[in-house]
């Protein structure tokens, strides 16, 4: 079982620099989130929202770095850690942007890179760039064949229902194959993770029975695709005490391969303390994380 760690809502530089930190302590993963901006009028509804108006739980302030920069800024000064996206609202993007901005991280990490992906839910978002909204969830079941096709070295082209890529050439192409996961628990997610997809990504952290509820799903949709005994990525986050018989049990029962964590957060930092002073609380969380629960699943 491998763990990554989420560091979503970090300061940028902070992030950078718990990235050489995470790397160092065998972690296996760095796990990054995506929102272009957050729009002062919100008309959209947050998926995950336990709000009666359906507004997120971040503001205007939270820093959301584009993820390819981001990854590729922490690639640079780490050796071993994978890059993930969770998720990616690639269908915001056209689709050679996403193809030559995952495809330059890839070649920047040394192919360690996984491309997480959703459909979204920030319609404003969608406004802005010039795609369409309505057809997001299509778009994003032919843009990850598209991307795959687009990603091979040499002259490559691609003909779909929604991308129609003459021959062309994108150079530098990543060094082999991108494994793309898809996220969240809504029937269309799980079937297209099922049929088109190298695992799957939670959409955020489940209580143990709500996880069970969803992996059930899950498990069930790549039976009815026929992978039931593929190999399939498996990303969880469980919102529990962390525990390794609680892990394992996810491992055994439902083939989990990777767990998504955050052991920094409980580092107990106050906004106007010394930067130094947070860096290192957020360190010696993420180690003892990493004495309890890593060494022991080695």
């Amino acid at each position: 079982m491998r763990f990554h760690q989420a560091l979503t809502f970090l300061p940028v530089r902070d992030a950078i620099d718990l990235a050489v930190v995470i790397d160092a302590q065998g972690y296996d993963g760095i796990y990054v989130s995506d929102h272009m901006f957050f729009p002062r009028q919100l008309d959209s509804r947050y998926t995950y929202s336990k709000a009666e108006d359906g507004s997120p739980f971040w503001d205007g302030d939270t820093p959301w770095p584009d993820p390819w920069c981001f990854i590729s800024a922490m690639a640079a000064v780490t050796s071993r850690v994978r890059f993930t996206t969770g998720v990616y609202v690639a269908p915001a993007r056209d689709l050679v942007t996403v193809a030559k901005q995952v495809g330059t991280a890839a070649v920047i990490s040394g192919g360690r890179v996984n491309l997480g992906v959703g459909v979204g839910w920030c319609k404003e978002e969608f406004v802005a760039t010039g795609q369409d909204f309505h057809t997001r969830g299509r778009r994003l079941d032919d843009m990850i064949p598209a991307l795959r096709a687009v990603w091979e070295p040499g002259w490559v082209e691609y003909h779909g229902p929604h991308y129609d890529v003459p021959a062309m050439q994108m150079t530098p192409a990543p060094p082999g194959p991108v494994p793309i996961y898809v996220g969240g628990h809504s029937e269309p997610a799980l079937r297209r993770a099922a049929t088109l997809a190298d695992g799957w990504i939670a959409a955020g952290a489940y209580k143990p029975e709500e996880a069970r509820t969803h992996l059930t799903a899950l498990r069930a949709a790549l039976a009815e695709a026929g992978r039931a005994d593929d190999p399939f990525d498996i990303l969880l986050s469980v919102h529990a005490v962390p525990e390794v018989d609680l892990y394992r049990r996810f491992e055994e029962e439902f083939g989990v391969t990777d767990v998504l964590c955050a052991p920094w957060m409980g580092a107990r930092v106050a906004p106007d303390e010394p930067a130094e002073s947070q860096h290192r609380k957020r360190v010696d969380a993420s180690q003892r994380f990493a004495d309890e629960i890593l060494a022991k699943l080695a």
